[in-house]
């Protein structure tokens, strides 16, 4: 039996139009981010895609991407699991700064450490600092060696995981069919499992805002065929430019 999983990051965000850190601040789409998550849901209807359930963020970029693209499908009657697992990466005491400003004060070497090796995360945010999650109420229930103070990929993974075994696997095993509606660094994280990246390898997968990336598993729910939908050169384009961004 083959099941089929689909991917969708975020449409584009005010921070990512102004090239900031971003995190876990709660940003809204830019106008750009709401035509990019409605064509993703055009997209999927033109291509015969349904849902029968939604995973998804804390967040609104991808809560607010996920209702458009839906309501594209005349799907967005489904169920909804949201949880901070699937959350972008914490970027700690860089979010909300520029990243060409971080660069030139910190220098492009360290900052491109800083945002794309596997295991070094950037420095993190003091407890009083009003950018800390656990002074969020969405977080409040949350143990405090729970709440990040910063995030590298490997974080990601490693909190990420619970949930795709927990909540995402058994959906798939019950024949639902399922859509993921999350961040650049937790999807990274995703596919990263799913695909067998390795460490070393995976600073270099650059995830497009708002195109579908389809996956078909196996009994294993190991992959047979991944493809994004849509027009492949402007799939590379859209990648490309995510691998540019300063920092």
């Amino acid at each position: 039996m083959t099941y089929t999983l689909v991917l969708l990051r975020h449409g584009q965000s005010t921070w990512n139009l102004e090239n900031r850190f971003t995190g876990w601040t709660d940003v809204p789409l830019s106008d750009r981010g709401v035509e990019e998550a409605t064509e993703a849901g055009r997209l999927m209807d033109t291509e015969g895609f349904a849902f029968d359930v939604l995973h998804t963020s804390l967040l609104r970029r991808a809560i607010d991407t996920a209702a458009i693209a839906l309501d594209e499908m005349d799907l967005g009657w489904i169920p909804v699991s949201k949880s901070w697992r699937l959350n972008e990466r914490h970027y700690g005491a860089l979010q909300g700064l520029d990243k060409k400003e971080t660069a030139k004060l910190h220098g492009a070497e360290q900052v491109h450490i800083w945002r794309r090796s596997y295991d070094v995360p950037p420095p993190p945010l003091d407890l009083d600092d009003e950018r800390y999650p656990g002074r969020d109420p969405r977080y409040g229930w949350m143990p405090p060696e729970l709440v990040p103070r910063t995030e590298c990929l490997k974080d990601v993974v490693e909190r990420m995981l619970p949930y795709w075994y927990d909540r995402i696997v058994p959906d798939i095993r019950d024949g639902r069919r399922v859509i993921v509606v999350a961040h650049g660094n937790s999807l990274r994280a995703l596919v990263k499992h799913l695909d067998g990246i390795s460490d070393e390898e995976i600073p270099h997968l650059n995830i497009p805002t708002g195109i579908p990336l389809v996956y078909d598993l196996d009994d294993d729910l190991r992959p047979v065929g991944r493809r994004y939908l849509g027009d492949q050169a402007a799939v590379e384009a859209a990648a490309e430019a995510v691998a540019k961004q300063a920092g």
